[in-house]
């Protein structure tokens, strides 16, 4: 039976957080470069670099781990491998049955049954009815509206010389963006984005009481709040929207419908909100390749690819094997974990010449997988692709002379890779009406 008291919380950490940080940070003492980065304990281009000179594919105690371009690909696209449970990766029998148990039913994006964390039929099932969010129609839909929405965040910041670029900005977009999506009205984006930020630290491995704590009462808050939205929608007769659709179809159950809803949140809003965050300090910290976007514009595109290889907004994910498999010469046996580590794999030398440096011109800079591959690709990359380039290329059309007043501050994340605040100056362009006598 499910349990959401404090003590089965409490459980429930301890079984899935608290025992895997008391195992990895002994393991990182010891020196092991996965478990130094996982605890986020290191350099983390350094330890990804001892990683991938172990070789193709590198056995730990308990997972098996890849830094190097076709191992990631390959698993990624084999359907031999599945998606590995974070809350039963390497757990012994007694605590798999104590974290089931103690499962608090919430909607976390991170756990099934939100697709992310589900294998076929039933993810081919979800993602079929959820890909109604992002058909053509629907994204040609939004890309206007992306327009409009990132105009209007310019406009609001015209107002403010000094702002910090992820809170007032790169935050701002994706979270109207999904807001849209999912019909939550505009009073509502605040509350979406605070789940968001919260929540973003499950996908993290040996986390601490307090911040999985805040996750799990945040997780309420999205049960409660979704639940009582989808009932609204269904009470009006929907909105029009593909999610509002789904709750009137009854397609999904209830923790099926909000679980999805959740990962929409996480996936759409957090991972974006890096990719543009990341692109401004990347760009800001190569005025060469910033000015060969301003020479042509038309490079902007090519600009979002390189930087979603360049810093990946999602370092790694796992796969579980289903069978035994061999893999780049070694033999990974049924029920292994292969722990790919997508940002290593997007500065592959073998793929990627100069892996280390940006370059907004880079040929093949869409190779990446920074989406993943195979069936678990990112459903929601055209509409990440849209919003990158928009709010970057807009941001440095109206900001030639942009610049940070402050360090660029981290998340503090291993797995959600992007910054915190980008603390900034903003000079406006002065516009043909103002630009004085000709």
């Amino acid at each position: 039976m499910a349990t959401t008291s404090r003590a089965g919380v409490w459980l429930r950490w301890a079984s899935v957080h608290g025992i895997p940080r008391t195992f990895l940070s002994i393991r990182a003492r010891r020196g092991e470069p996965l478990a130094r980065l996982i605890l986020g304990r290191g350099d983390r281009e350094a330890l990804i670099e001892e990683i991938r000179a172990a070789g193709p594919l590198l056995r730990t105690p308990v997972v098996w781990v890849s830094a190097d371009y076709e191992v990631c690909r390959t698993v990624l696209r084999d359907n031999d491998f599945g998606v590995a449970d974070p809350n039963e990766t390497g757990l012994p029998d007694a605590l798999l049955g104590l974290v089931r148990r103690v499962d608090p039913a919430l909607p976390n994006p991170v756990e099934p049954p939100a697709m992310l964390m589900t294998d076929p039929p039933q993810h081919t099932e979800f993602r079929r009815l959820v890909a109604r969010s992002f058909a053509p129609k629907s994204i040609a839909a939004l890309d206007t509206r992306i327009g409009d929405l990132t105009a209007e965040l310019l406009d609001d910041l015209d107002r403010r010389p000094e702002v910090d670029l992820i809170s007032d900005y790169a935050a701002l977009l994706p979270a109207a963006v999904i807001s849209e999506v999912l019909g939550v009205p505009a009073s509502e984006r605040t509350r979406i984005l605070g789940w968001g930020n919260t929540v973003a630290a499950l996908l993290d491995i040996g986390i601490a009481w307090r911040p999985f704590r805040a996750a799990i009462d945040d997780l309420r808050d999205v049960d409660s709040y979704l639940g009582e939205h989808f009932g609204r929608l269904r009470a009006d007769g929907g909105d029009g929207t593909p999610f509002s659709k789904l709750a009137l179809d009854g397609s999904l159950s209830g923790r099926e419908l909000t679980s999805n809803a959740a990962l929409l949140i996480g996936a759409g809003i957090e991972t974006t909100v890096n990719l543009i965050g990341n692109g401004i300090a990347a760009l800001l910290g190569h005025p060469d390749q910033l000015a060969l976007l301003r020479d042509d514009p038309g490079l902007w595109p090519s600009a979002v690819e390189e930087i979603l290889r360049y810093d990946s907004p999602v370092q790694m994910t796992a796969r579980t094997a289903h069978c035994d498999k061999e893999i780049a010469g070694s033999t990974i046996p049924k029920g292994a974990v292969v722990v790919l580590l997508l940002g290593g794999a997007n500065r592959d030398p073998q793929v990627f010449e100069r892996p280390d440096v940006f370059d907004v011109t880079r040929p093949n800079a869409r190779d990446h997988l920074a989406f993943a591959t195979g069936i678990h690709v990112c459903l929601g990359a055209a509409l990440a692709r849209i919003e990158g380039t928009t709010a970057l290329r807009e941001l440095f059309t109206r900001y030639p002379d942009l610049h940070l007043r402050a360090p660029a501050e981290p998340r503090g994340l291993v797995n959600l890779n992007g910054y915190r605040r980008l603390p900034a100056v903003l000079t406006p362009r002065v516009s043909a009406r103002t630009a004085g006598p000709r």
